[in-house]
């Protein structure tokens, strides 16, 4: 039962079309990041910053599991906007995979190629 012919674009459904096209733009264009992001907020303890006042620091972490343990590396201001973006595209990639797995597992619960 092996299939491991290219599908045609015109045997997909229109909403597995969409999330595969999404998949192609995302995947062979943007950056990948794997990971989940971390902000913490913390006080310094010098009597006269502003965080004695309440005005806590703020810093961002990725975060990832690895195996067993969690890893987590400090990510400075000035690559967090990339470091987000990065993220936030594995996140879709992950999701509409989840989605295109989702109408498959449907095909072979109804027995249907």
């Amino acid at each position: 039962m092996s299939d491991t012919r290219p599908l045609l674009r015109t045997a997909l459904s229109p909403q597995e079309r969409d999330w595969r096209s999404k998949l192609t733009q995302i995947v062979a264009g943007q950056p990948l990041l794997r990971g989940s992001l971390l902000q913490r907020e913390r006080v310094c303890g010098k009597p006269n910053c502003r965080c004695a006042r309440g005005q806590k620091h703020r810093s961002l972490y990725l975060v990832l599991s690895d195996g067993k343990r969690q890893r987590q590396l400090y990510v400075p201001k000035d690559w967090e906007e990339p470091v987000r973006r990065w993220v936030a595209n594995y996140h879709r990639v992950r999701d509409l995979l989840a989605g295109v797995s989702d109408l498959y597992w449907q095909k072979v619960k109804r027995r249907e190629r």
